[in-house]
């Protein structure tokens, strides 16, 4: 099965017995399930297309779950991180959730705590996806735009009227309406507050 084809929980600890006990009540579970002994291993192995979440280890041997998750992120890797361990504590937890972690878990694990973390991560993941899906969308549209185009757009977006437009490119405001109504058909919105909403998300990434 191709690792794009459907979500998985990817373990990372160190801990054999861990390990294998959570890659079986997971997979009992339905989920399909790509266990790691390292977080070595984990880099070495995994894509940033496969979709999943990561159930991570903070302390073991070599790169430790922070490192991981640091790593992950540096390289724009959104993978959703629930973090356990045996060894927790305010600021340990606050420093993965800072960076990002949907939840801390302290072992002895609560398995239903684990599961229900899991499916708020698979949702986050989903939605991640789609929001970088519809970004990469917006992009390739916005290169279709002309030079003056794309200067009435870069106005509309510093909050500039069509009058302001106008005086500043030299042009009616009936012209800059015209280059909305053409911006808006390139960019397949329907509405010019829409696209500027996602033109100024895109810039915030």
């Amino acid at each position: 099965m191709n690792p794009t084809d459907s979500p998985t929980i990817f373990i990372v600890d160190d801990d054999p017995a861990i390990r294998d006990s959570l890659a079986l009540y997971l997979g009992l579970k339905g989920y399909r399930i790509q266990p790691f002994a390292s977080a070595e291993d984990f880099l070495a192995t995994y894509r940033a297309d496969w979709p999943g979440c990561l159930v991570l280890d903070l302390r073991m041997a070599g790169m430790d779950g922070l490192t991981l998750q640091a790593t992950l992120k540096e390289r724009g890797m959104e993978l959703p991180i629930i973090v356990i361990t045996a060894y927790g504590d305010i600021a340990t937890a606050r420093n993965a959730l800072k960076g990002g972690a949907v939840d801390f878990i302290e072992k002895p694990i609560d398995v239903e705590l684990l599961t229900r973390a899991i499916s708020e991560a698979l949702a986050l993941e989903q939605r991640l996806r789609a929001e970088g899906a519809s970004q990469a969308a917006l992009q390739e549209r916005l290169t279709r735009l002309t030079d003056r185009e794309r200067e009435v757009l870069e106005l509309v977006v510093l909050g500039c009227h069509n009058r302001e437009i106008a005086a500043q490119l030299g042009i009616s405001p009936r012209t800059v309406e015209v280059y909305k109504a053409r911006i808006m058909e390139k960019c397949q919105v329907q509405r010019f507050p829409e696209l500027v909403r996602l033109v100024l998300k895109s810039q915030a990434a």
